[in-house]
């Protein structure tokens, strides 16, 4: 029996990860695995390369400043969408610094500005502090404060795995309690859309694919996330109503099926949606670009895509 097809830049990363001596993220204390993240960001991760604007900011938020970096290939711009861009992580991991690389890009290729959010994290800032965060980082946003510099049309909540469950719970919050400019589209990548449901992906690739079976109870362990709360499980409320959205899921990736389930729940709600997967691909490659160079297609893959429900908005 064959196994799955994995591409060829994807096995020579996986076997160079497998091979590493040494504890496991999940098996470091937070503060520790937090420093691997950063640290793997250099080995596996772009250059940031050419930008106009790369701003740190701030807001107050429900318990205590909330970072924030701006990201934006152009020094100024007229009034136009801005992207909101939550990280992954597991809840536990990642900063501004760790996905900077994707989000300055992201900028450049779409020419639309983008804002980072650095919300409070896991386990010292359990459920759902850190989802409040980016709901009062969409509502701050979307009021165009002389802080952002930029006068804002509308939003584009986007995220990947953590940060993609944040970019559909910020959409959800935003469509019940509308903010002073509407989110446009959304754009969760490889997203724990449903992180409570049992599919056969999360057990079809739970060791050796870079995301584990052992980390992700880690990281569930330290949210502490009632399971039945919308705001933790976006697929408990119906899609209906959302904005038109891009969904990418990698067909290696554990939590695959919880991104296939979310982009069919959009379909069934009438929501206008595009569906991509990335072939042959893991977990977190949007991150993972210098160690898995054709994910570099999937990113320019989706920046059409994105481009294209854009300018059906438009």
């Amino acid at each position: 029996m064959t196994g799955p097809f994995v591409r060829p830049d994807v096995r020579q990363f996986l076997d160079y990860l497998n091979a590493l001596p040494g504890p496991k993220t999940h098996e470091l204390p937070p503060a520790e695995a937090r420093e691997i993240m950063k640290k793997m960001r250099h080995v596996a991760e772009l250059p940031v390369g050419e930008l106009a604007v790369m701003r740190d900011l701030s807001f107050p938020g429900p318990d205590r400043e909330i970072p924030l970096r701006l990201f934006d290939a152009r020094e100024t711009r007229g009034p136009g969408p801005l992207i909101l861009f939550m990280h992954g992580g597991g809840f536990v991991l990642g900063d501004l610094d760790t996905h900077e690389s994707i989000c300055a890009e992201l900028a450049r290729q779409l020419d639309l500005p983008l804002l980072a959010v650095d919300y409070r994290l896991a386990p010292e800032h359990p459920w759902p502090a850190g989802v409040e965060d980016a709901i009062a980082a969409a509502y701050w946003a979307a009021e165009s404060p002389a802080a952002l510099g930029r006068e804002v049309t509308g939003l584009v909540t986007c995220g990947d795995s953590a940060g993609g469950n944040f970019a559909i719970i910020v959409g959800l919050a935003l469509r019940d309690t509308p903010a002073r400019v509407p989110v446009l589209a959304q754009f969760p990548i490889y997203p724990a859309a449903d992180p409570d449901e049992g599919y056969p992906s999360y057990s079809d690739f739970a060791e050796g694919y870079l995301l584990t079976k052992p980390g992700m109870d880690w990281f569930e362990e330290c949210y502490a996330a009632d399971k039945k709360d919308w705001r933790y499980a976006p697929l408990v409320k119906s899609q209906a109503g959302m904005p038109p959205t891009l969904v990418i899921t990698a067909s290696l990736d554990p939590i695959r099926d919880q991104g296939r389930a979310y982009a069919a729940a959009c379909i069934q709600a009438g929501v206008p949606t595009i569906f991509r997967e990335a072939k042959g691909n893991i977990h977190g490659f949007m991150n993972l670009r210098k160690a898995i160079p054709s994910s570099q297609e999937d990113l320019a893959g989706c920046v059409a895509a994105l481009k294209s429900l854009l300018g059906d908005i438009a």
